[in-house]
């Protein structure tokens, strides 16, 4: 019976000693994320995504695509989402959408390990939109998901402009919009005499955006000179887009436009 024991010892101890060198041998990774926002299709207009690999080795990516509504779509020619670029390879792809659209987007997923100190692969697209005899092309730039992004601010300047909104959790979200000529008000009482600032809105709008949804945001309403927006989710994209011009549903991106995100108190 002892020596039945120490043999059962050995191998446990023989066990556990190559589960602690498998796990230090396995490079730890971390995940970076990239959203394109705005990708339009149908009957006049198409996206492309481009993809490119600025190292000296090659990589593998996952490429996820999405409907307006937040469903999966496929890419043209390509039967999986994870493509391997070669070093210094380019790629081009659209996404398999036929309905018309605006809101389609995509997400890159590129795991970087430790002894590499950043992401090698860039990701842009461009929006193609035919009116009558004229093509016209607009860049598409990428953006990082954060939480609880908001903005607030006047619409002067912004005539015609709209937010892009991408929920790119797998919980839903929250928008709430403040369409006003920029009144504030308070409300204070006893126990708070100086009560928070609160915009007067003279319009509003709130709405739930679905897991990996979208939602295109308006910035002018009934003449209001003053717009905010608050959001609540854990992984959101607002991008500030630009019409551009009649005839043909076209949109390019405001690079002037700063977006806030939840600040987090210190605990004391």
């Amino acid at each position: 019976m002892r020596r039945i024991a120490v043999r059962r010892k050995s191998v446990s101890a023989a066990i556990l000693l190559a589960a602690f060198a498998n796990s230090a041998a396995a490079p730890s990774q971390r995940v970076i994320e990239s959203v394109l926002p705005a990708l339009a299709y149908g009957a006049s207009c198409s996206s492309t995504v481009r993809v490119q690999n600025l190292a000296d080795t090659s990589v593998s990516i996952e490429v996820e695509a999405h409907r307006a509504s937040g469903a999966l779509a496929a890419l043209t020619g390509i039967a999986t989402r994870m493509i391997r670029l070669d070093p210094g390879q380019q790629g081009e792809y659209r996404l398999d959408i036929d309905e018309e659209t605006t809101a389609a987007w995509v997400r890159l997923r590129e795991s970087v390990p430790e002894s590499r100190p950043a992401p090698v692969v860039a990701l842009s697209g461009a929006t193609e939109c035919r009116a009558g005899d004229q093509l016209r092309v607009v860049n598409r730039e990428v953006a990082f998901p954060t939480r609880n992004p908001w903005f607030s601010g006047d619409t002067a300047g912004l005539r015609g402009a709209q937010i892009a909104l991408v929920n790119t959790s797998e919980h839903a979200a929250r928008a709430s919009a403040c369409y006003s000529a920029g009144s504030l008000y308070s409300v204070p009482d006893a126990m708070q005499p100086m009560a928070e600032l609160r915009e007067l809105c003279s319009a509003t709008l709130d709405a739930q955006i679905p897991p990996f949804g979208t939602r295109e945001i308006p910035v002018e309403r009934n003449g209001n000179s003053h717009f905010s927006l608050r959001t609540r989710g854990d992984a959101i994209v607002l991008q500030m887009l630009r019409g551009g011009g009649d005839g043909v549903r076209i949109f390019s991106v405001d690079s002037t436009i700063q977006f806030g995100e939840e600040v987090t108190q210190p605990k004391h």
